[in-house]
């Protein structure tokens, strides 16, 4: 079987840096956890704050910041319930005794070809990712976007979407990841970004529990 990243990117895939292969290419079968553990400087735009707070009850974005922020990312390959190829992704950020997650299930919708991010609890926010390779690290940006409503999806307009980039590599100088994802709006312009680095560890997974299933019932995927 084949990793959802591995389906988006096709060929480019074999350019990303080994250690990242490891980790974007997790599929259903491989029954394996991965988990990383490090620190972030995180920082967001305060007048977005009332709707971070919003957010935060529903593990996606959150309202507060900081520099050497303890994080851990769980990330699992599976099958969703409809039969799509799944990668489930859990981040935990630590602000002493308060504990933000930032959930997302990436889906690969095989009849459209794309990827799609189902992001938050029970996939709220759903945004099409645009992935590639540069210099053997993952850049992923963000295309179309909807709100989702149990199997309704209602499409956002350009100014209420979020442009959103992501870009993953491995440094084998300090042998870490390296992550800077950064959040932007049209109109409210700089929402949230984080920044920083982990090590990661493979763990044995016999079966993926509903806690790595942030998101039920994809029988209908946001139309084409």
């Amino acid at each position: 079987m084949t990793g959802v990243y591995e389906r988006a990117l096709g060929d480019e895939a074999n350019d990303l840096h080994p250690k990242l292969r490891e980790r974007y290419t997790l599929d259903a079968d491989d029954g394996a956890l991965c988990v990383g553990r490090g620190e972030m400087d995180i920082s967001r735009g305060t007048h977005v704050l009332p709707a971070l707070y919003a957010m935060a009850s529903q593990d996606l974005l959150f309202p507060e910041g900081g520099h050497g922020v303890p994080f851990t990312v769980k990330t699992v390959g599976f099958r969703d319930d409809a039969g799509d190829e799944a990668l489930a992704t859990v981040r935990e950020f630590s602000f002493g005794r308060r504990r933000r997650r930032f959930d997302s299930l990436t889906v690969w919708d095989e009849d459209n070809e794309r990827l799609l991010d189902f992001l938050g609890t029970d996939g709220l926010l759903v945004s099409e990712l645009l992935p590639s390779v540069e210099a053997g690290a993952l850049v992923v940006g963000s295309g179309r976007q909807w709100v989702r409503r149990d199997e309704r999806y209602v499409r956002l307009p350009g100014l209420l979407a979020a442009n959103v980039e992501v870009r993953d590599r491995y440094d084998d100088a300090d042998e870490r990841y390296h992550v800077d994802a950064v959040v932007e709006n049209v109109l409210a312009g700089h929402v949230l970004s984080y920044r920083g680095s982990f090590t990661q560890e493979m763990e044995t997974l016999d079966a993926v529990s509903d806690d790595f299933r942030p998101t039920h019932r994809l029988d209908a995927l946001p139309p084409r």
